[in-house]
């Protein structure tokens, strides 16, 4: 199939409209007409309502809970695929499953390795993501992976605070290297909280290495899901001395009492980007700052075959 004559088309599915909204405002182009209907048993369909043959499609859509997101994805990938596209890149900001990135114990899934696979099957062209849990999930697929990093969005933020006490903390060993980064940009110190897990999402004890006392504190973490370790973290560093606790977290999952633990805890701040819906009313501790512009940046990018690189500031 020839080269497409016009640029390219931005899609969505039900849940990230939002987003592919700010996504297509800043491209300055419509938001693509597709049509998603359900049928009674929780069934659905997908079908563009314009023609996309020989096209770059770019399908914006995070797959957060609950699989219906990444069903969508795929039935969305399917359906291009069927109508002639031209190129088909998955815009997945939040790429779910990605905590299931190896064996860790006997008989388990691989999950984040099997979704990969399903998208692959599908049909995509390329991946556009951010801030995946683990960096080598990038070796997962056979295509060209965009690996984002909110710290192009949360570094100007934290500049902005103007805290002169600044310490960087990473809520567990497995984040040291992302705190690292950050640390070492800002030149700034670097704590790192040492926890042992119960179970899944219950956290046991938990212990600081490094020094807090008079600080402000900053911790940096991939996602929040129960808010469990961030709370317990921000609760312990205030004990110790510290002046104030925030942290900036890509992906603000904030399940189940995710958004009464933030309230309650000794958290000044919580920020995340707008990779998955939130609604602020329900944590008022909690800012969002958008991405819109950093995807909309790196789709112009990959159209005009530009390095995506220069965009990292970490």
């Amino acid at each position: 199939m020839s080269a497409p004559s016009s640029p390219f088309k931005v899609f969505s599915g039900t849940n990230s409209r939002y987003l592919a909204e700010k996504i297509c405002q800043s491209l300055d182009c419509p938001l693509g007409n597709m049509k998603i209907q359900h049928f009674s048993d929780g069934e659905f369909s997908v079908s563009y309502e314009e023609s996309i043959r020989g096209q770059y499609i770019y399908l914006v859509q995070s797959t957060f809970p609950n699989s219906d997101n990444l069903m969508e994805l795929l039935l969305m990938i399917d359906a291009a695929k069927r109508a002639s596209a031209y190129k088909i890149i998955a815009v997945v900001p939040y790429f779910g499953w990605a905590r299931q990135d190896r064996k860790d114990k006997p008989r388990v899934s691989i999950g984040a390795k099997l979704i990969a696979d399903m998208l692959g099957v599908a049909g995509i062209d390329r991946l556009i993501t951010m801030d995946l849990h683990a960096d080598q999930i990038q070796g997962f697929f056979d295509i060209p992976v965009d690996h984002l990093y909110a710290s192009t969005i949360f570094v100007p933020y934290i500049k902005s605070l103007k805290l002169k006490n600044l310490v960087i903390a990473s809520p567990d060993v497995g984040g040291s290297k992302r705190a690292g980064s950050y640390s070492k940009y800002l030149g700034v110190p670097m704590v790192i909280c040492y926890k042992t897990r119960e179970r899944a999402n219950v956290v046991g004890e938990m212990t600081i290495i490094g020094e807090v006392y008079g600080k402000d504190v900053i911790i940096t973490d991939d996602m929040v899901d129960t808010a469990g370790t961030l709370c317990k973290a921000a609760d312990l560093m205030m004990s110790k001395g510290a002046r104030s606790v925030r942290a900036i977290v890509s992906h603000g999952v904030m399940s189940g009492e995710a958004s009464e633990k933030v309230m309650q805890s000794a958290l000044t701040e919580i920020a995340f980007t707008d990779s998955i819906p939130f609604e602020l009313s329900n944590c008022p501790k909690a800012k969002i700052l958008s991405i819109s512009k950093m995807f909309a940046d790196t789709i112009s990018r990959v159209q005009e075959n530009k390095s995506i690189s220069e965009q990292y500031l970490l």
